[in-house]
């Protein structure tokens, strides 16, 4: 089983990057933005909870992540692996997972971390949020959630090589490029 945690700052290309692992290893897909957007749009309490710390470019509570998660993951039954798309953020979630993988007899093989320059993120998300209308996408929104990814987030690069289980990808340039670099990752774990 390849479970993989796709790892970089908002506008990196996880979901780009993760549609293609998906279509080319069968694995299944959590991300907790779509999770908790789906949450958002059905108006349910979670969703409520969740939007407000989204929109003040917050990170949502770790156990309240951690158990949505359990939920979902457990949902899928027999399977390849999943690709953990948004979560972890933090040490302290890393660990949350680490422990709900091995209660259930797995772990996480590959941490790929798609790594993009900060003015190239900036162009993307407002290009993304321009397209898609998604209300996080605005400039003082994305400058806050990168001041967290680099204060809260970006930490996990030396707690998942301390693992042994860091990859990292130059997420700039040509989407086939990216994409057989993160395919030479799994196919050698």
């Amino acid at each position: 089983m390849k479970n993989i945690v796709i790892f970089g700052a908002p506008g990196s290309g996880k979901g780009t990057q993760s549609d293609r692992m998906i279509e080319k290893y069968g694995l299944n897909h959590i991300s907790t933005g779509d999770v908790l957007r789906a949450e958002i749009k059905k108006g349910t309490e979670l969703g409520k909870t969740a939007a407000s710390f989204i929109d003040n470019g917050q990170l949502i509570p770790d156990d309240l992540m951690v158990s949505i998660l359990a939920s979902v993951y457990d949902s899928f039954g027999d399977h390849k692996g999943v690709i953990f798309d948004g979560f972890p953020r933090t040490i302290p979630q890393a660990e949350a997972l680490k422990k709900m993988l091995d209660e259930r007899g797995d772990k996480v093989a590959a941490m790929i971390e798609l790594d993009v320059p900060e003015d190239e993120l900036m162009k993307r998300l407002i290009l993304r949020g321009q397209q898609s209308g998604r209300a996080d996408d605005n400039e003082e929104t994305i400058k806050k959630r990168l001041v967290v990814y680099h204060s809260q987030t970006q930490p996990l690069i030396e707690w998942y090589k301390k693992e042994g289980l860091h990859y990292h990808i130059n997420g700039l340039g040509e989407l086939d490029r990216i994409f057989e670099d993160i395919c030479e990752v799994i196919d050698n774990i």
